[in-house]
């Protein structure tokens, strides 16, 4: 399928500012221009941020690849890559759909009264290592149609956390307790993977059914719902389920008449019939369905809190270590009830030691600050817990780092 031809105004600049919508394969230009993303597109217009706050090493222009990131290319010009949308100039009378982001295009560093800004046009960018304002150039419009290569440019490296979108689950004490469950295999296998067919019925609540057009209805499986505890307080904030694979209903579960060896009636249960059509991990008896969620078309905007945060990192997901490296995602102790939002960026910090200072004849006990280690953003929220995809750190971060708005 060729690629959309449109003007070549800097229509990319305006979905910086005004967020991009990820969603798995749902093509790009599909996405609406909400009224708050408009809102934000024309707050930062042309404001820009403050020389200050560009890298010591910004590129004064930078050609877009296949592979960047929104997130990546912030961090090449500036300290704080989360505040990209005060960074970006634009023409909001050429947007047409600002979530057309191609690579392709060259950005220009342009510096005006103290005030920095991006732009795909190079009059007025800024010469050299020189960060002194520089004249402005009027340059007549023109309107160039032409083919851009490759895909839409994402917030960050989707594949980090497209699987976070769906697998994890955060359920109370009885939610997974209450799902349907397998409780058999066919050929008595006790091992399931993917083409095997399997037995379902349903503990509480509504049965297994087919739904009125006949289409096959889609479950993913669970099992081990791990207890996720504040680290501080204690409390339960949750349960999280273990992702092991994806299965389709075929028949609905029921029951059917039938005569017993004594020749009396009887009626039989009839569990549903389920195909196994994704495996992570094997299935058995005793793991849990639950119907596979509409697909979800998130924002991510990373911005740090308007209210003063200290969360926690609650668990590393998926490993059995405490530590967790860069591109790894992480849980908190922070959710909806909280105010946290899909987007927040939030700084990572490192436990300060205690030690005896020496130098007292006492050996009086210190503790030392605590140490900016690195930052994450929070891409999937819950009531008490959220998930957060760790983008650089200085060292390993544990469970139990604190983590607070960033400077």
């Amino acid at each position: 399928m060729a690629k959309p031809t449109f003007n070549a105004a800097p229509i990319w600049l305006a979905a910086l500012a005004a967020g991009l919508q990820l969603a798995g394969p749902v093509a790009a230009q599909q996405f609406p221009i909400t009224a708050s993303q408009r809102a934000t597109a024309q707050r930062v217009a042309s404001a820009g941020v403050p020389v200050s706050e560009l890298k010591a090493d910004a590129p004064q222009r930078y050609s877009i690849r296949p592979g960047d990131t929104l997130w990546g290319i912030s961090g090449m010009f500036l300290k704080s890559p989360w505040r990209w949308p005060e960074l970006w100039g634009m023409n909001l009378a050429d947007i047409k759909n600002p979530h057309l982001i191609y690579p392709g295009q060259t950005l220009f560093l342009h510096i005006k009264d103290g005030r920095a800004r991006l732009s795909t046009n190079p009059g007025s960018a800024a010469v050299g290592d020189n960060r002194g304002d520089m004249p402005t150039v009027r340059l007549s419009p023109h309107t160039r149609i032409e083919k851009l290569p490759g895909g839409a440019l994402p917030t960050l490296q989707t594949h980090l956390i497209e699987p976070f979108l769906t697998e994890p689950i955060i359920v109370d004490e009885q939610g997974l307790t209450a799902a349907p469950r397998i409780v058999a295999a066919q050929d008595s296998r006790v091992l399931l993977t993917r083409g095997d067919r399997a037995y379902a019925r349903s503990s509480t609540g509504a049965a297994l059914q087919d739904d009125i057009t006949r289409k096959q209805k889609a479950y993913r499986i669970f099992r081990n719902a791990t207890p996720l505890k504040d680290p501080v307080t204690g409390e339960v904030l949750g349960y999280e389920a273990q992702y092991v694979g994806r299965a389709l209903l075929v028949r609905s579960e029921g029951s059917q008449d039938s005569t017993g060896p004594d020749g009396k009636q009887r009626q039989d249960i009839v569990p549903a019939t389920i195909d196994i059509v994704d495996a992570k991990e094997e299935m058995r008896a005793g793991d849990r369905l639950v119907p596979e969620p509409p697909l979800r078309l998130l924002s991510y905007v990373p911005h740090a809190p308007q209210t003063p945060t200290d969360a926690r990192i609650v668990s590393v997901y998926g490993s059995a270590f405490v530590n967790a490296s860069q591109n790894q995602v992480v849980v908190i102790n922070r959710g909806e009830r909280d105010g946290i939002e899909s987007g927040h960026v939030l700084a990572i910090l490192r436990d300060g030691a205690r030690l005896p200072d020496k130098t007292d004849p006492g050996q009086v006990e210190m503790k030392l600050p605590d140490e900016r280690n690195g930052l994450l953003m929070v891409f999937r929220t819950f009531e008490k817990v959220s998930y957060a995809l760790v983008l650089d750190i200085t060292s390993g971060v544990r469970v139990g780092d604190r983590l607070v708005n960033p400077l």
